[in-house]
């Protein structure tokens, strides 16, 4: 990122930019935090240089964000010691209906909501921001309720929240960010974006490249968009999608139940989908499915409409899915022009349920992973800005204009209508979120940047579709244009 596009990026995102020093600095690396906690801390800890005291973070990091096998200490502490104790989690919560007691969870430690409570008075100073999402990231702080066997019936004891604070430390503002996008070119913005999730722009020798990678993203932005990608190791993966947002899921191999993806019966609570903005199946080809009948049905029917039905309850969710696997030399020389599936869980095996995921990503088209792509240098934080593509899943405004845009040709099927629209939208909000009219983006450039690249990641689906199931055969991707905005 050149000199001028950082001053523009100090200007613009004065509060929401951080000197991010992947490749040389392994500090970072040696705590093993998520993206958007380390850029939280950076924004608390670093000068205005981009500096900042190992010691000090470190030391703020091994008392406020401790390791799952901390956890045992430290409820000790709480309930033997008798101790306040403050850690910066991930907090869900749950309202009894019979009871109307409020209790929490805390999923990365194991804390269930029979163990926990919150009194009334904690949670009417803290409720806004604790029902803002399924599950919260915050500062939270712990006491023990101590158990009274002298009434009837008896209170047990429990671990109670004393306060919460919200990890998002501003308020998101979609219009300023809008209106920053302008003050950007797209070359600019695209390596603007590189940089948010934590890869250096310069390192890429092609555009192909950056586009590739930034694709990854487009589940992040818009609602129940199903992908699929197959790369070469080493390509960024795992840690795109599992360490970059807070708002996703990313399951690596073992075992995958409907239980655990859509709703579970016994314990009455639903699954992954519900939780968050995507799931991420990674390293596909070795997750394998208790039930593969009971899974294929309930994907087929989530994956087209965003409902699940597991027994009598029925159930909606946003999440989009993705499917990651790994990819032979020889099918990247053939440029997926052969059976690239064949090696995916037996579930997948089904034309009418890899029909309905939208577009396939081509990951050989990303360089391997190299110090040179890592981020060194200024860069937007990457917990604002994957809030903002979070907050940016709701805009409906983008598909409005998408509608507007696209001339669909007669006799367009209409799953290829609706994945070439929805991958359109989810890049025009990624790169070009300044657009809130269809005139104010050039034809030529929604044509080049969102158009043709959802064609083409849908035309992969349907090649493969026609591989692997003969009815599809033939029915090639129908030419989708761009209207003329002078009939608009």
């Amino acid at each position: 990122m050149d000199s001028s596009t950082i001053d523009k990026l100090r200007m613009y995102f004065d509060e929401m930019f951080v000197y991010k020093d992947l490749k040389n600095n392994n500090f970072f690396s040696a705590l093993s935090l998520p993206s958007f906690t380390r850029d939280w801390l950076l924004k608390k800890f670093e000068d205005e240089e981009g500096d900042f005291d190992n010691e000090e973070l470190a030391n703020f990091v091994k008392r406020f964000i401790p390791k799952k096998n901390d956890w045992i200490a430290i409820k000790s502490r709480i309930v033997k010691d008798n101790e306040r104790v403050r850690m910066l989690a991930k907090i869900g919560i749950e309202i009894n209906i019979r009871t109307g007691e409020v209790s929490f969870t805390l999923p990365d430690f194991g804390l269930t909501a029979k163990e926990t409570i919150i009194e009334d008075d904690v949670w009417y100073d803290c409720k806004d921001e604790l029902v803002s999402g399924r599950e919260v990231w915050g500062m939270i702080e712990l006491a023990y309720r101590l158990p009274d066997d002298s009434v009837i019936p008896k209170i047990p004891g429990k671990i109670r929240l004393v306060s919460f604070k919200n990890f998002c430390p501003y308020t998101i503002d979609l219009e300023y960010y809008k209106d920053a996008r302008a003050k950007f070119d797209t070359n600019e913005w695209i390596d603007l974006v590189l940089g948010a999730v934590d890869y250096n722009a310069d390192g890429y020798k092609y555009e192909e490249e950056k586009l590739t990678m930034i694709t990854r993203l487009l589940p992040f932005v818009e609602k129940r968009l199903n992908l699929i990608e197959l790369a070469p190791k080493g390509t960024g993966k795992s840690y795109l999608f599992g360490r970059v947002s807070r708002y996703g899921w990313l399951s690596s191999g073992g075992v995958m139940s409907r239980a655990k993806m859509f709703y579970d019966i016994s314990k009455r609570t639903e699954g992954l989908v519900s939780g968050n903005d995507f799931i991420t199946l990674d390293e596909v080809q070795t997750i394998s499915f208790t039930d593969v009948d009971e899974m294929r049905a309930a994907l087929k029917g989530y994956l087209e409409s965003g409902v699940f039905t597991v027994g009598n309850y029925e159930g909606t969710a946003s999440s989009g899915m993705i499917l990651c696997g790994n990819i032979s030399k020889e099918t990247m020389e053939n440029d997926g022009t052969t059976d690239m599936f064949c090696e995916l869980p037996r579930v997948f095996h089904e034309s009418a349920l890899i029909e309905r995921f939208h577009g396939f990503i081509k990951g050989w088209n990303i360089p391997r992973m190299t110090d040179d792509l890592k981020i060194s240098g200024w860069a937007l934080n990457s917990e604002y800005f994957c809030s903002i593509l979070h907050e940016l899943r709701e805009d409906t405004s983008y598909r409005a204009i998408v509608d507007q845009l696209i001339v669909v040709p007669e006799g367009a099927d209409t799953r290829d209508t609706e994945a070439v629209k929805r991958i359109a939208t989810a890049y025009l909000k990624l790169l070009f979120p300044q657009v809130r009219v269809a005139t104010d983006i050039r034809p030529r450039d929604f044509n080049r940047y969102c158009l043709r690249r959802a064609c083409n990641m849908r035309a992969t689906i349907r090649m493969q579709l026609g591989i692997m199931d003969s009815e599809y055969r033939g029915k090639d991707l129908p030419q989708f244009k761009v209207r003329d905005v002078r009939e608009l």
